[in-house]
């Protein structure tokens, strides 16, 4: 049997206040053109598949259209729930999906009942084990003391193997947990609770093949246990990585082979860097015309209008800061004011933000500086006279 492990679609998310759907839409085209290029029996999704609990109406028709390309390409779909997505939302009507070729594994009582499927060799298992909140849980999972997030996955697992071994199939568990040893990327939503998220590896042994959800990035556990990553990057800190997903083959024994297949990158990510006239000029920045851009501005002053600017040349610049040059940390900045006047301190603040103010905007603050000074003192007069009286 072969299984696409992809996961973390978000959908519904924006990105610096972008909206992704176009991008949505056409990498999940591009993994139901994997499927049906490699003959894809199964495709698993193991959680966070919208982006919120209550996804808006276009993040419906978005998902629903990807699940029907890759329904259509020639794979059933085994799905569950994530952290940011609402159980019973996503859940909804999974009794007839099912009979579609959609299953959605998202109940806790369902843990223990997958979905099987057969191949030249027998049956194959798929177990659903969804975000699973201790506090929510832990009764239903017969763990009533369970506080972590490792204690629930580790009673989930139990029945999961009790299952496995009454069938002697072979399995596949999709879970959406945050494993020992692998690394986040940032844009995750943390799942910790009490400050214990993570699970260890050794949690999912008995299950042929562990296909996770939560982390961004292609990440291998063990052999059997991996993490495929999102298929668009969520943020700047992950414009290194090459999204992608994990192909699985299932010989008669179990685990046989597992490739990793790149995904095509939709719209890159760039950070630039240096003065706003050099960026939105020099040839040399050309190439990040249809990129995602953030700027770090690195001009004496302050530029004015500068968002504006920026997407004049960059059309989809989403974020930009400007760094002073010879900018002062939080320590340098204390020692700075220290012992000094109000309005040198004041003086000094407009210089490090923007620039030198101009002898009419020194005397505005001097004025205001007054103004709060001697409403201070009436007031502390009026409370001193009410105390008297």
């Amino acid at each position: 049997m072969r299984i696409l492990h992809t996961s973390d679609w978000h959908i519904g998310r924006t990105f610096h206040g972008v909206d992704l759907l176009a991008d949505q839409r056409q990498v999940l085209s591009e993994i139901a053109a994997i499927v049906r290029e490699r003959a894809v029996d199964v495709v698993v999704v193991p959680g966070d598949v919208y982006d919120r609990s209550i996804p808006s109406a276009d993040a419906v028709a978005v998902c629903q259209r990807g699940f029907e390309e890759i329904r259509d390409a020639g794979a059933v779909i085994v799905a569950t729930s994530g952290n940011h997505d609402s159980p019973t939302r996503l859940g909804a009507g999974s009794g007839f999906t099912a009979a579609g070729g959609l299953h959605l594994l998202t109940t806790v009582t369902g843990i223990d009942r997958p979905v099987v499927l057969e191949d030249a060799h027998g049956p194959v298992a798929f177990y659903g084990i969804p975000y699973l909140e201790p506090e929510i849980t832990r009764t239903r999972l017969g763990v009533p003391s369970a506080r972590s997030h490792a204690e629930i996955v580790d009673a989930a697992m139990g029945l999961v193997r009790a299952d496995v071994a009454a069938r002697g199939a072979r399995s596949v568990v999709l879970a959406h947990a945050f494993v020992v040893g692998a690394e986040a990327t940032g844009s995750e939503r943390s799942i910790s609770v009490g400050g214990v998220e993570t699970v260890p590896a050794s949690v999912f042994s008995g299950a042929d093949y562990v296909a996770l959800g939560h982390l961004h990035s292609p990440q291998t556990v063990t052999d059997a246990v991996r993490y495929c990553g999102s298929p668009l990057p969520y943020s700047f800190g992950e414009r290194s990585h090459r999204k992608a997903v994990f192909v699985v083959d299932l010989d008669a024994d179990g685990l046989g082979a597992v490739e990793r297949v790149d995904l095509p990158i939709v719209r890159e990510l760039t950070e630039l860097v240096g003065e706003l006239d050099a960026l939105v000029s020099e040839p040399s920045f050309a190439y990040a015309h249809d990129h995602y851009v953030t700027a770090v501005l690195t001009d004496p002053v302050r530029p004015v209008d500068a968002m504006r600017r920026l997407r004049d040349r960059f059309p989809h610049a989403v974020h930009l800061e400007w760094q002073r040059p010879g900018g002062q940390d939080e320590l340098e900045y204390r020692r700075k004011v220290r012992g000094r006047t109000d309005i040198e301190i004041a003086r000094s603040f407009v210089t490090d933000v923007r620039s030198d103010p101009s002898g009419s905007e020194l005397r505005l603050l001097e004025s205001a500086l007054a103004a709060a000074v001697s409403e201070r003192e009436a007031a502390e007069a009026g409370a001193q006279a009410q105390a008297g009286a």
